[in-house]
């Protein structure tokens, strides 16, 4: 029996708001790049980019065809350039009414000229304060219509809102012009491909789903690492922090999938009602609780790669008394039969020592009385490590004896890598979810209440940390793993961080 295989994504034109931003010069334009060349973006396809400069098409195709030069290297030549003859330009300003009637008039003739067929995906690559607005004028010049068979999607890129509050206004501001089946939330992570390969690993595997559960894990670590600083992007991170920017969002979406209760199908909404309650399932700290279960820094000077590198507070427009978290580690829990007393470990932060992406599966460790009488000490814990980025792959560890005449054991591993196993091309982590949005399959974007339910975790950590400000950052030196006090709450239950693999 022939496998199946992936079909083009349907016609249509991809509309990116902030089209001439960062996000669509390294990430967006490189995905459709490569999904072109996969096979998976068909002629009946064109991009518009929406953003404030005046520009000519012929000015901005000459810019996207230097940024696939720079950041789509592998890109052939004939794909670049049939790529960049689908690409327009409108300049507007994103709440002038104007601006969407010029839009829509430019969107009839690229249909005309393409054989698009009047179905449109809207990319919100914007500020997030700018979503409500351009969800309201899509809806005011009747851009957000679905009619005749033709589709009107939106994908809006995280934060998902502020706090729970704002997230729910901003949910409730984008289901007053849209269905939530027209609503995107996307979160690059779940483009991955080892992020996606969880499900798999553990429902399609017998040895692995019977010992997912409190009788045979000890503890769950969640690490989303980073080298980089602030970088250029003060102005939202400042506003933001650690905790915002990745927590509700990143961590709780690779919580949910390492959590989750196997769903009754692959369906979109089947699997996301697992992921939801996996989230639902985790209490929210009491205040008296935050100081415990939760750690939060900010990166002093240091040296990463061998180069020395400002503190934060040293960055180009980052106020000089700035009380903004560049890392957050947490201990939480998800409060269900199968997880009961399992805590989850989570951290995230910028300027560490380096960059990792990975959740680790602590099994409980083997009864130790067999080598009582001999020189081994306890067997150490076997785990299972799923690792994110930069190598996207799986590790497990497990005891083997050191050949020689006395009894020592020592930690191997098997390790599988995906770019070994199956010599997958370079990947922006895009593609797959852009391919997604176009065809209607929503399995990899968030729902409105998986939104809300993470914030409402969030929500006790944000009042207990407003309420007392911090009195010493900078409290970790870049290149390091973060403060201190992460490394105390786990020692403080025996146990410790994976740090670089060890």
């Amino acid at each position: 029996m022939e496998e199946p295989k992936a079909t083009p994504a349907n016609r249509c034109v991809l509309v990116i708001f902030g089209g001439g931003g960062d996000l669509s010069k390294r990430k967006l334009f490189p995905a459709l790049a490569n999904l072109r060349e996969r096979g998976l973006l068909g002629d009946e396809f064109a991009v518009v980019a929406f953003a404030r400069t005046p520009v000519s098409d012929e000015e901005f195709r000459k810019k996207v065809k230097e940024d696939l030069h720079e950041f789509a290297k592998n890109i052939d030549g004939k794909v670049a350039d049939w790529l960049v003859d689908r690409a327009y330009y409108v300049a507007g300003n994103g709440k002038d009414p104007a601006a969407y009637a010029a839009l829509r008039e430019r969107l009839a003739q690229v249909d005309e000229k393409n054989g698009t067929g009047g179905s449109y995906l809207f990319y919100l690559a914007t500020a997030p304060s700018l979503f409500a607005d351009v969800v309201r004028q899509l809806g005011s010049s009747g851009l957000a219509k679905e009619q005749d068979g033709q589709w009107r999607r939106v994908v809006i890129e995280k934060p998902f809102g502020r706090d729970l509050p704002s997230a729910r206004a901003l949910n409730r501001d984008m289901q007053s012009v849209l269905a939530e089946t027209q609503i995107y939330r996307i979160d690059h992570y779940l483009g991955k491909e080892t992020v996606q390969n969880l499900l798999v690993l553990r429902f399609a595997n017998g040895i692995f789903e019977p010992i997912w559960n409190r009788n045979y894990i000890d503890h769950v670590q969640i690490t989303v690492a980073e080298t980089l600083g602030v970088e250029s992007r003060a102005g939202y991170y400042d506003d933001s922090g650690a905790l915002r920017d990745m927590v509700p969002n990143h961590l709780f979406q690779l919580i949910a999938l390492t959590a989750m209760e196997p769903p009754s199908s692959f369906e979109a909404h089947a699997v996301r009602n697992e992921m939801v309650e996996a989230i639902e399932a985790m209490p929210q700290l009491r205040i008296d609780q935050v100081a415990a279960h939760a750690v939060r820094g900010q990166y002093g000077e240091g040296i990463v790669g061998g180069a020395k590198v400002p503190a934060y507070r040293a960055e180009k427009n980052v106020p000089f008394d700035s009380r903004t978290d560049t890392f957050v580690a947490l201990k939480l829990l998800v409060d269900n039969w199968r997880w009961a007393g399992v805590p989850f470990y989570l951290r995230t932060g910028k300027r560490l020592a380096s960059r990792m992406s990975e959740i680790v599966i602590h099994f409980k460790s083997a009864p130790a009385m067999l080598f009582r009488k001999s020189h081994v000490d306890a067997p150490s814990s076997n785990e299972l490590v799923v690792r994110i980025q930069p190598d996207e792959g799986l590790s497990l560890g497990f005891q083997a004896r050191v050949p020689g005449p006395l009894t020592h054991l020592s930690t191997v591993r098997m390790s599988f890598g995906y770019a070994q196993a199956f010599g997958i091309s370079p990947s922006t982590g895009y593609e797959t979810l852009l391919h997604d949005a176009m065809k209607g399959e929503a399995t990899l974007f968030q729902r409105s209440d998986m939104v809300e339910a993470g914030w409402r975790v969030v929500a006790p950590i944000q009042e207990a940390w407003s309420g007392t400000p911090p009195g010493d950052f900078p409290n970790y030196a870049s290149g390091s793993w973060g403060p201190k006090e992460s490394e105390l709450m786990l020692s403080r239950e025996g146990r410790k961080w994976r740090n670089n693999g060890t």
